[in-house]
C-alpha cells in the first residue's frame, strides 16, 4: 500500500501537517498552485503569554503568482520581530537552547523565495523529530489538472492506492473519482 499526502509549503507547520507527513510514505509539497493571501503560506500563530499571535513573513506578489514564484519582501525587518518574538514566547521552554541556534541561522539567511525559507524550516523540523518520509514537489510532476483532478493525478502518477487529506478535502475532492481508481481517501 503506498500512501500519499499533500500539502502546500506553509510558514511555521503545525501538528496536525506533521502528522500528515508521518503518517504517509511520500509526502508532496504543493508548491505550483496560486499563492492564497492571509493564509498560513506565509503566516502562522504562535503561543504566547497572553494568548496568541500572528507573524507574517511579508512577501511580493501579483495576482496569479504561484507559491514557488512568491518572493519575500525585506523592506521591513520582519526577521527581527520574528526571532524576538519567538525568544520572548519560549525562551523558558525546556528544550528552546537545543534548538534556537539552528532555527535563528534559517531566519539570518534571507531566502529570496517564501517557500525556500518554508522548506528550511520544514525540513529542521524533519531533521529534529526524524521524520524520513519521502518528498517531493508537485512543480517537477508536471500535472496541470486543477482542484481534485490535480490531486487524483498526482496520486496516479505516485501509484498511491491511500490519500490522507486534509480537513477541507471533503470541500473539493471528488471521492467518487478516488474509489473508481481504487486510491482510498482518508
Amino acid at each position: 500500500m503506498t500512501t500519499i499526502s499533500i500539502h502546500q509549503p506553509v510558514y511555521l507547520p503545525w501538528l496536525g501537517f506533521i502528522e500528515k507527513v508521518t503518517s504517509s510514505e511520500k509526502f508532496v509539497f504543493l508548491d505550483d498552485v496560486q499563492f492564497e493571501k492571509n493564509g498560513f503560506q506565509n503566516r502562522n500563530k504562535i503561543r504566547t503569554y497572553d494568548g496568541e499571535m500572528w507573524l507574517t513573513v511579508p512577501v511580493k506578489v501579483k495576482s496569479q503568482t504561484l507559491l514557488k514564484d512568491v518572493k519575500i519582501n525585506y523592506s521591513t525587518d520582519w526577521i527581527n520581530k520574528h526571532k524576538k518574538s519567538i525568544i520572548q514566547n519560549y525562551k523558558k521552554a525546556e528544550f528552546f537552547d537545543n534548538y534556537w541556534f539552528e532555527l535563528e541561522k534559517i531566519y539570518d539567511e534571507k531566502f529570496e523565495y517564501l517557500v525556500e525559507l518554508n522548506i528550511e524550516v520544514i525540513k529542521f523540523l524533519f531533521d529534529k523529530l526524524k521524520i524520513k518520509t519521502k518528498t517531493l514537489f508537485s512543480s517537477e510532476l508536471d500535472i496541470s489538472d486543477k482542484g481534485s483532478n490535480r490531486i487524483l493525478e498526482i496520486c496516479k502518477n505516485l501509484n498511491a492506492d491511500r490519500y490522507i487529506s486534509g480537513i477541507s478535502g471533503k470541500n473539493y475532492l471528488v471521492m467518487d473519482d478516488f474509489l473508481r481508481q481504487k486510491i482510498k481517501l482518508e
